[in-house]
């Protein structure tokens, strides 16, 4: 099996993660999540959104916690920048790193940003032209590319024509996204497979959600096809708020378990971010889904 020898895994934990949570998670203890992840090594961190507080309020202070996280040099610090307005917001504290969200069915698009597929495009277009004058980096989010909660099927096909239309929209790379956790490795294929056609992999990343159990399958089937990004989330923390039933992003930890058991490096120090992944596991009002963090606990009981 030829696998990638180094694999770079962005912790979504700070915004995917939390947005859709229900117990209150102070400012201060969003920046001791993001700085606890800092410390174990991760490379970038998503760490909020510039969203509607009234439609995501977990979100509503992401310019107070990019002043006051710890910038750890190596890191990158992102936050969801999705129209102009955010944009500007996200300009003014200073970040270098945005994100922007397309999607590759158009109820999912219209009920996640008001927008059709096209009118969603325009305004990444915007968006990305004055964040790259600005100098910013933007990483591009492609939603239900494997399925939709509200038209079923997605057409690969499209999937790998949206991932072009976004790389040449300015985004370094794009986060193919299981938004409610319905593929399975065949799927993957069949999705890496028609972006192929289009754009090299080398700027694809895989952004999975494990309501059927079947994320690490999923990254298996990515890594095996010659994806060297993914996307996780601190404990399994996560869900849709535009997605009914879905689950948490597949687990940090449990990632960086199999990683580093197929001997693929990370950079991640894995005691450390179970310090993360305890950290939040006592911010809010349910258990983790994470199994290598409730392994590691039975253990050292």
């Amino acid at each position: 099996m030829r696998l990638p020898a180094r694999v770079t895994v962005v912790d979504v934990s700070p915004r995917d993660g939390l947005q859709n949570e229900q117990a209150r998670i102070t400012t201060a203890q969003k920046v001791t999540l993001v700085n606890l992840l800092s410390a174990a090594g991760m490379s970038m961190i998503e760490a909020g959104a510039f969203v509607s507080a009234k439609w995501v309020p977990q979100m509503a202070d992401t310019a107070e916690v990019l002043a006051a996280i710890e910038r750890r040099p190596g890191t990158r610090y992102a936050a969801l920048a999705p129209n102009v307005h955010a944009l500007d917001r996200a300009l003014a504290t200073g970040t270098k790193d945005i994100a922007v969200l397309a999607a590759a069915s158009e109820t999912f698009s219209r009920r996640n940003t008001n927008q059709s597929i096209d009118e969603s495009l325009a305004t990444i277009r915007t968006v990305c032209e004055r964040a790259l004058a600005a100098g910013l980096q933007v990483r591009g989010y492609l939603s239900t590319c494997f399925g939709c909660p509200y038209e079923g099927d997605v057409d690969a096909r499209r999937v790998g024509e949206l991932t072009r239309t976004l790389l040449d929209l300015g985004v370094f790379e794009v986060a193919v996204s299981d938004t409610i956790g319905v593929a399975h490795p065949g799927q993957v294929w069949k999705v890496l497979d028609a972006i192929t056609a289009h754009a090299s992999l080398s700027k694809v990343a895989l952004h999975f959600h494990d309501t059927r159990g079947m994320a690490l399958a999923n990254v298996l089937a990515g890594l095996q096809a010659g994806v060297t990004t993914f996307d996780a989330s601190c404990g399994g923390l996560g869900g849709c708020p535009y997605a009914p039933g879905a689950a948490g992003n597949v687990a940090t930890e449990d990632l960086v378990y199999m990683l580093h058991g197929l001997g693929i490096e990370t950079g991640i120090d894995m005691d450390k971010l179970l310090a993360a992944a305890t950290f939040a596991s006592n911010r809010i009002d349910h258990a983790l889904t994470s199994r290598y963090f409730h392994a590691s606990r039975a253990v050292r009981r």
